[in-house]
């Protein structure tokens, strides 16, 4: 194609994601396009579409549907691995290096070969970038000056990956089914890269197309990213080069809509086709309606406080264990969640490994008060927590308002959108946080590690866990979870993460409230639609529309 027609192309393309987005304005409502599925769907946690840096749930289901990985999750048993981009691999005898064959004829939405080459590349941004996901590689023993040795490509179809010690091989396969494994085009994103000036925290000269991926895109999977405007829309469209099952749909639209009752009437006039944030009352009137169907699926995500140990009377054993008898659970439950999530106390969700199914708090304000009253705060104290004002955190966070008052704490509610209350707390600027994590891959590892991991609990560190964000330093559980990396027995390594689970509910800074169980309202005229164990899981590629 001549220059003159990849400017009009870029022109066109530009034009139909301006048209797509005004879709994210709240005006009159219209039936949506026959070859386009639009879904209302909180997306205010977006801060970045680069693989290498992205990690929030939103962003999460759109790389997991417009980006491919060496391996991806087998949604029809979650304990396994299957390949991706991938034929095939296998594991050296000593457990530590890792060689997979790609599949042959690859190609990138841009139309460039997709080779090990890439595969290599997207490993070596990811560390060398170093943003918050970056952990889940370094953990291997990679960093920046090892990283093209220890992941390369050894010819066009083979890439290999030595690990520092022999983890269970079901560990290492997970983690890069995660969002940062995802395989980016070398070409296209060195094109777009930028020159920077090496300082004491970036040694590069390069930010490795970082700026342009933020909202730019160079995969490989079925649908291509088209657009993003923050806060109002995400545009995705039918990836032509797409190795696998072609998309049977042309373009899928994120549409930024925050308020169930706002998702509710627009699905039900037609204006979306799906509804993905919906409250228990909303859900319970959309599943009764003629035309509608409501779908449930339960996911590797669990809602939680974060105690930032930081704050002089948070960081109390006694005040810890307080807040762990003024959530009422059983109220939350019954309302707040039902339908949508069910009362779980422990950082394992259900359906992993070890998982611990105990609930030992309940609401108890003679007893929290008892605490306060060794902790010396008889009298109570002022605290704040930052919530993202949507359901149901804000919900449980002014729930939590009440009972806290009743032993006397003054809880202040500070709302935000996730994207700004995501970014205070990973500043450790916080009191207390309220949110959500979801397992980035389907091990006990993937929780484990960010509850239960503190390397470097300064300001300055770098692997910025759940644990590092709360100030909770925590030398022996961190060298017990990497301990339980190299157990290769289930059921030993199960006990492991069970213990680990124990000693977090009694002691750590954090009160697990739910696991969520995922639903979506949608028109009956939507076929195919199917809400996977996680959020990059929620493939959109096998929905069609009547």
């Amino acid at each position: 194609m001549n220059k003159s027609l990849n400017k009009a192309a870029r022109i066109l393309a530009t034009s139909v994601a301006l048209s797509m987005l005004s879709l994210a304005a709240p005006q009159a409502f219209a039936a949506t396009p026959a070859d386009t599925l639009v879904e209302g769907f909180a997306i205010d946690d977006i801060i970045s579409l680069d693989p290498g840096e992205a990690f929030e749930i939103t962003t999460a289901e759109v790389t997991g549907n417009t980006y491919s990985k060496l391996v991806s999750i087998d949604i029809a048993d979650t304990s396994k691995v299957k390949g991706d981009l991938a034929e095939s691999w296998t594991t050296s005898e000593d457990g530590l290096t890792y060689t997979f064959k790609l599949k042959q004829g690859l190609k990138f939405a841009s139309g460039n070969p997709l080779s090990a080459e890439d595969v290599a590349f997207s490993m070596e941004r990811a560390v060398k970038l170093d943003k918050s996901p970056a952990f889940l590689l370094t953990q291997f023993g990679l960093n920046g000056d090892n990283v093209t040795e220890k992941a390369k490509a050894t010819d066009a179809n083979t890439f290999v990956l030595t690990v520092d010690k022999p983890y269970a091989p079901s560990f290492v396969l997970n983690v890069l089914t995660a969002t940062v494994a995802s395989v980016v085009d070398k070409k296209l994103v060195m094109e777009k890269a930028k020159a920077v000036t090496p300082s004491a925290d970036y040694k590069y000269d390069s930010d490795f197309g970082n700026e342009f991926l933020k909202t730019g895109y160079a995969g490989s999977g079925p649908y291509k990213i088209l657009g993003w405007k923050a806060n109002e829309a995400v545009i995705l469209e039918a990836n032509p080069n797409y190795y696998a099952e072609k998309p049977k749909l042309k373009r899928v639209v994120y549409r930024h809509m925050k308020e169930s009752s706002g998702q509710r009437l627009a699905l039900e006039n037609g204006d979306i086709d799906v509804a993905r944030n919906l409250e228990p009352g909303d859900m319970e009137a959309v599943s009764k309606k003629e035309g509608f169907t409501v779908i449930s699926a339960p996911k590797g995500t669990v809602y939680y406080l974060g105690l930032n140990q930081k704050n002089e009377n948070l960081k109390k054993p006694e005040v810890v264990e307080a807040f762990k008898y003024l959530v009422d659970y059983e109220g939350i439950g019954a309302t707040i969640i039902k339908g949508i999530g069910e009362i779980h106390q422990t950082f394992l969700p259900k359906g992993q490994l070890g998982a611990l199914d105990e609930n030992p708090y309940k609401l108890d304000v003679a007893k929290a008060k008892e605490l306060l009253a060794k902790a010396g705060l008889k009298d109570g104290f002022t605290v704040t927590m930052d919530v993202r004002n949507t359901q149901p955190v804000t919900g449980i966070a002014e729930n939590m308002q009440q009972t806290l008052a009743q032993a006397g704490i003054k809880l202040e509610i500070i709302p935000g959108d996730g994207k700004q209350t995501l970014t205070k707390y990973r500043a450790r600027q916080h009191d207390i946080y309220i949110g959500d994590w979801g397992s980035d891959y389907f091990d006990p590892n993937s929780n484990a590690e960010t509850f239960t991991i503190n390397y470097d609990n300064s300001d300055e560190g770098k692997n910025k866990t759940l644990a590092w964000r709360n100030a909770w330093d925590v030398p022996e559980l961190t060298k017990e979870t990497q301990a339980a990396l190299l157990e290769k027995d289930n059921a030993k390594r199960a006990a492991m993460y069970q213990d680990l689970q124990k000693k977090v509910l009694e002691s750590g800074p954090f009160v697990v409230i739910e696991q969520k169980t995922e639903i979506a309202g949608f028109s009956n005229k939507v076929k195919g639609l199917k809400l996977g164990p996680s959020f990059d899981t929620n493939y959109v590629y096998p929905v069609s529309k009547e």
